[in-house]
């Protein structure tokens, strides 16, 4: 059934509202999907803090140039479903991922990340790399490990000189006591 023009206006605009309020989105051909599949996979992205749309490919190319993001052609072609991520990128583009390793018919085409184009490699890439929250804490022990060494080095040089100097106040004191 062909889509009246106020439709499309109407989809164009959730698009651009959706890809507004998205950190990142990933594309799927869903070609072979089954209904109960695609919901399987909604599911699986609403979890992520996403959401998942199949999508007409013209009136994303619109919207994504009415939100002045980049194009991708190869992203944007064929049957479409698109991951909407409204917290961290990388957890949608995990679940997608591990959905595409359990569906042979699904093919991640590409992604959008901020307003950064990623092929359908970088997009797996990312999905492999550890939640954002460790990132964090790995960056953080990165960065305190110097000034933590900087710290032992000098609080050990301070300790080896009052101990020296004990030792001498000791023996001036056994000295004099002599």
């Amino acid at each position: 059934m062909a889509l009246t023009k106020q439709r499309k206006q109407e989809l164009v605009e959730i698009y651009t509202d959706l890809l507004g309020r998205s950190q990142g989105v990933v594309w799927i051909n869903n070609k072979g999907l089954s209904v109960s599949d695609i919901s399987a996979l909604r599911d699986r992205v609403r979890e992520a803090e996403g959401v998942c749309r199949v999508t007409k490919n013209r009136l994303t190319r619109m919207a994504l140039e009415k939100a002045g993001l980049p194009i991708t052609e190869e992203a944007i072609s064929g049957p479409t479903l698109a991951g909407f991520s409204f917290g961290e990128v990388q957890t949608v583009a995990k679940a997608i991922s591990n959905f595409s390793k359990e569906n042979d018919t699904v093919e991640i085409k590409g992604g959008l990340m901020g307003d950064t184009l990623l092929t359908a490699h970088e997009v797996n890439t990312l999905a492999k790399l550890p939640p954002l929250p460790e990132l964090r804490a790995t960056l953080l022990g990165l960065l305190n490990a110097p000034a933590r060494s900087i710290a032992t080095t000098l609080s050990s040089n301070a300790r080896e000189m009052l101990g020296v100097l004990h030792a001498f106040t000791d023996n001036d004191i056994s000295e004099a006591n002599t």
